[in-house]
């Protein structure tokens, strides 16, 4: 397969869901994505790391590098552990991320996640709960990824997600910065800020 590759498998999901069930109200404290996201409407999310305001430096938020952790993550310590752990494995920045969960029934309308953030990092999927197989589509390439498995997918292709399941479907997705890749994030960003400071 060209656009999608299988991580990790059987990692324990109990730890993580219990989690999420432990915080009250979780999907309902942070609803900008699917007020804001068309083709994610369908999905509640919790975000656990997002862009750094004090940096977009007038970009735009698709082409913002820096992150850091929301104030809402520290009561996921077993989400922030397991994503610290699988980006010092692969040698990388850990950069966005959010827990999501698409109800049965819906879906996340096909797009391409555009934006010069987006074109320096790989887009992971981490399956906490899914009934039927979390089904996942990019480009013509279609995979049904299993809970306790981990997979990367090229998010530069059209893609979409359905939950044909029965039952909430619950992922961790995440971005990570390849090492080969820090120095052309760090040359935008000290780009973005000469142009800023000159205009300002």
């Amino acid at each position: 397969m060209k656009y999608f590759k299988r991580i990790r498998v059987n990692v324990p999901v109990e730890p993580f869901l219990t989690e999420i069930a432990a915080v009250d109200d979780a999907w309902a404290n942070a609803t900008g994505r699917q007020e804001k996201i068309a083709v994610q409407r369908e999905a509640l999310a919790v975000p656990l790391r997002g862009l750094r305001k004090s940096m977009i430096l007038g970009r735009a938020r698709r082409d913002v590098h820096e992150s850091r952790w929301t104030t809402g993550s520290v009561n996921f310590p077993v989400a922030r552990a397991f994503l610290e752990d699988v980006s010092a494995e692969l040698d990388a920045d850990l950069s966005r991320a959010k827990i999501v969960c698409l109800p049965a029934g819906k879906r996340v309308y096909p797009h391409i996640d555009r934006g010069e953030y987006y074109r320096l990092r790989g887009r992971y999927h981490f399956v906490l709960k899914s009934s039927a197989g979390s089904w996942l589509k990019a480009g013509e390439e279609e995979v049904r990824m299993k809970e306790g498995e981990l997979w990367w997918f090229d998010n530069d292709q059209m893609h979409e997600a359905f939950n044909d399941g029965n039952e909430d479907r619950i992922h961790i997705i995440f971005d990570l910065l390849p090492a080969e890749m820090r120095s052309r994030a760090s040359a935008a960003t000290a780009a973005a800020r000469a142009k800023y400071e000159k205009a300002a």
